[in-house]
This record gives structure tokens, C-alpha cells and sequence, in this order.
């Protein structure tokens, strides 16, 4: 594909006319809606990982001479090959802002990158729930007191209509679809009615992972996370602490110990050294029943962490209102990040 690409640049510097009609379908097969280009930029994501840069390299060239070639041809030929004498080839060329990803799109794609070389892919959902989804499949039935952990936004009553309180409702909506083995990312906006402050907010981005498969164990999940803090964080030194939710038996809140080398280190991890950073756990058996997976042949494991919270920490950001603000000072911090 690299080579079709190294192909089409040529042809575009060969290219040459004074007709306007071929300059103009030259125009068209190139940077047309339905051109090459935007078939390229189409095929982005099916591209290997290990190719992406020199793909979107090469893809960013062809643009580049394309949209030269197809400017150079049309002032050719509106100015019958005569110089604009009133323009000042000297004056300095007018200034454009670059714009950069948002820090947290930043940190998502780096999640997601991470557990894709380990064979996860991505599954997405509606953000407005039925109470199926996002409650009583995943074990949290109306009566159930862990409710109240959840104080949730209501879109209208019975049946009830919820803005989703955690992408977990993607994973059952996965599983009403496909049979084990799956093993899979729900990232996503998610909607708590919770008081606003440094350090919470009633909306915020999850991602959460599910793996179901024959034979799964405690062991494989320990041995998924210790993983994923050293790529994230290079930091490889995990603790498991027995914790609760409806959705998984056994349970487990998941530390990464930072260290106490310098004040901030102190601050951050109130003296510990140890950050909690997500919760885990092995599936309920009652989730898999609700879906039709047999709990007697399938087992499999489950996380979730907060996306804000993961970028406070890489990016040493102390307040999290100023995800939401659009203060372009905070975000032009990030133009050099890629992802």
C-alpha cells in the first residue's frame, strides 16, 4: 500500500496542464470528497500498528504536493503565467495557530494502544441506558443497596431511562451479541450526580475491560494489570486490596506504587508511596447467566479506571474542572503529544 502511495507522488509531481478542466478533475481524483485521499485516510485504521507513522507519513506527503500542485496550476493559468505586481513577495506570511488532542483523548488512545497489543479490541455504546444495562444485568437488581453508589441522572421513568452511570452496560450489550471467547475495551463519557470539585465531577470518561474465556483465572488478570502499569507508567510494582462490587466475585481495588522521591510523590500518595488507580475483578457468575454464557464452562475477569484520573496523574494536573473549562492556555499545553 506504501508503494501505491509512493506511486501516486510521482505521478503528482509529473502532472502538468494549462487546461482547466484536467487540472480540475486532477483536482477532484486526488482531493475530492471521494478521492484518493480520503480513501487513504479511510483505510487508516486498518493499517498495522508498526506501519502507522511511515503510512501516515507518506499519506500526509502525497496532500502536501497535491494541494501545491493543484494551487500552482490554477494561478497559472488565472494569471496567463503573469506576475501580480501589487503582491509583496517580501512580507512576512501570516501567522495560524495550531490546535493539540485533548488530554484526556490523549490518555484514552494511549489505554487502548496499550491493550491492543495483547489482543483487545474496542466496543462502544449509547450513552442514554435502559435500567437492564446499566443496573439489573450486572447483578445490581432495584432492591439492591449498591445502587447508592450510583446516584443517577434520569432521562424519564418507567420504564426507567438513565443517563449510564459506567460503561459496564457496554459489556453486557457485547455479550447479549457475541459468544466466548471475547476479550475487549468499553471506553466512554460516563454521568454520576455527584457534587463538582477539584477532584470530582458529575461527568467523566471510563474504560473498562472484559476477557471471558475457558480457564480463565485471578492469576491472568494480576498478570494483565502488572502489564499495563509498567507500559503506562513504568512502574511495575502492583497491590491487589480486597474491595466490593456487584459485578464481580472476588473484588479488588488496584495500587501502583509511585514512590516518595519527591514532595509531589508525598502529596499524591499521602505519605504511602501507593496509588489506587482502578477496581477489578472476576465475573460474577450471575452476570454471565444474564447474558446466556454458561458460568460452569466460561469464567473471566474484569477492570474499569477512570480516564481523568489517569491523566491527573501522568500529567500532574491538580484540578479536574479544568478538563471541562476550554481555557486554551491549559490545553496548548499538549501540542507536542502525538497520540
Amino acid at each position: 500500500m506504501i508503494d501505491q502511495i509512493k506511486q501516486y507522488i510521482e505521478e503528482v509531481k509529473n502532472f502538468h496542464s494549462t487546461n482547466a478542466t484536467e487540472i480540475e478533475e486532477f483536482r477532484i481524483k486526488f482531493l475530492g470528497k471521494k478521492g484518493i485521499l480520503t480513501d487513504l485516510f479511510t483505510q487508516f485504521k486498518a493499517v498495522p500498528n508498526e506501519l502507522k507513522k511511515e503510512f501516515g507519513q507518506v499519506v500526509n506527503e502525497l496532500k502536501t504536493i497535491a494541494t501545491e500542485k493543484s494551487t500552482v496550476l490554477k494561478n497559472e493559468i488565472s494569471n496567463d503565467g503573469k506576475t501580480d505586481v501589487s503582491l509583496d513577495l517580501t512580507r512576512p506570511g501570516e501567522p495560524f495557530t495550531l490546535g493539540s488532542r485533548h488530554p484526556i483523548n490523549i490518555t484514552k488512545n494511549r489505554i487502548i494502544e496499550i491493550f491492543n497489543r495483547i489482543g483487545f479490541s474496542v466496543s462502544e455504546g449509547p450513552e442514554i441506558e435502559d435500567d437492564w444495562h446499566n443496573f439489573t444485568a450486572l447483578n445490581l437488581p432495584t432492591y439492591h443497596p449498591a445502587r447508592d453508589m450510583q446516584d443517577t441522572f434520569f432521562i424519564e421513568k418507567d420504564p426507567d431511562i438513565v443517563l449510564r452511570t459506567h460503561t459496564s452496560s457496554v459489556q453486557i450489550r457485547h455479550m447479549e451479541n457475541n459468544q466466548p471467547p471475547m476479550r475487549f475495551l468499553a471506553p466512554g463519557r460516563v454521568y454520576r450526580n455527584e457534587a463538582i470539585s477539584s477532584r470530582s465531577h458529575m461527568m467523566f470518561h471510563q474504560i473498562e475491560g472484559l476477557y471471558i474465556d475457558k480457564g480463565v483465572s485471578f492469576a491472568d488478570l494480576k498478570q494483565t494489570l502488572s502489564y499495563f502499569t509498567t507500559e503506562l507508567f513504568g512502574k511495575s510494582e502492583i497491590r491487589l486490596r480486597p474491595s466490593y462490587f456487584p459485578f464481580t466475585e472476588p473484588s479488588a481495588e488496584v495500587d501502583v506504587y509511585w514512590g516518595l522521591e519527591t514532595e509531589t510523590d508525598y502529596r499524591m500518595t499521602k505519605g504511602t508511596g501507593w496509588l489506587e488507580i482502578m477496581g477489578c475483578g472476576m465475573v460474577d457468575p450471575n452476570v454471565l447467566r444474564n447474558v446466556d454464557i454458561d458460568p460452569e464452562k466460561f469464567s473471566g475477569y474484569a477492570f474499569g479506571m477512570g480516564i481523568e484520573r489517569i491523566a491527573l496523574l501522568l500529567y500532574q494536573i491538580g484540578d479536574i474542572r479544568l478538563y471541562t473549562e476550554n481555557d486554551k492556555r491549559f490545553l496548548e499545553q499538549f501540542k507536542s503529544e502525538l497520540f
